[in-house]
């Protein structure tokens, strides 16, 4: 009986890029990595972002965008199975998105916040993960919340750049805010879960990443003479 994967778009970013056996071992085997604390300021920054810009004008994110509100915020959506060519497997997709946009000619754009200073690096990092929500949306398994067709796909970065008092008790902090647009390219996403799919089909997990503190550690425990 083929497998039908579950796939986290977070971890499209973040895990596959760090390390793909530790990627297999969680999709295939169900052996997490043991939880890592994750500093709450940026959780709440995120969740400040959002309210603000909630029902605002899309030149409120950028003035490159089109005529447009911000309509949507912090969904869960499921894709339908993506079955691909050459594969006895298939996966979908399941996460939650920050951000979905409105344009005033009826098409979306997905939208993510980031405290961060943008690079040209985060458009082919982040862009698999903005591609997943994208492709939810416009795939979505039955009765699954769907908005269609996804035009503009994009990262709004504020970086942290000084502080000022504003009131005895409080303080404000002052950021430059950047909007980095990824290309949409469906193709080009599919091209990446072929790889996916292909990787999660090996018998045996693949080579563990380079800079993977996980599997050094754990390969590091077997060798040790206790």
């Amino acid at each position: 009986m083929s497998n039908l994967w579950k796939l986290s778009p977070s971890d499209l970013t973040f895990l596959w890029g760090e390390c793909q056996r530790c990627f297999y071992l969680k999709v295939v085997q169900e052996f997490k990595r043991p939880s890592a604390p994750f500093p709450k300021i940026f959780t709440r920054i995120d969740r400040l972002m959002q309210a603000y810009f909630e029902g605002k004008s899309t030149a409120e994110i950028s003035p490159d965008l089109p005529e447009g509100v911000v309509k949507f915020g912090d969904k869960w959506v499921k894709s339908q199975p993506i079955e691909l060519p050459n594969h006895d497997s298939s996966c979908f997709i399941l996460g939650k998105f920050d951000t979905v946009v409105e344009f005033a000619d009826s098409t979306y754009g997905v939208v993510d916040f980031k405290t961060t200073e943008p690079t040209p690096k985060h458009v082919p990092f982040y862009s698999r993960q903005l591609h997943a929500y994208a492709y939810a949306l416009e795939h979505p398994a039955p009765r699954r919340f769907r908005l269609s067709p996804i035009t503009k796909l994009g990262l709004l970065c504020v970086e942290p750049t000084a502080m000022d008092r504003h009131q005895d008790d409080q303080v404000a902090y002052i950021g430059d805010v950047s909007w980095l647009e990824i290309p949409k390219d469906e193709g080009e996403f599919l091209d990446f879960i072929d790889l996916i799919l292909s990787v999660l089909e090996l018998p045996e997990p693949p080579p563990p990443g380079p800079e993977c503190g996980y599997c050094h550690y754990r390969q590091e425990a077997r060798d040790s003479e206790w």
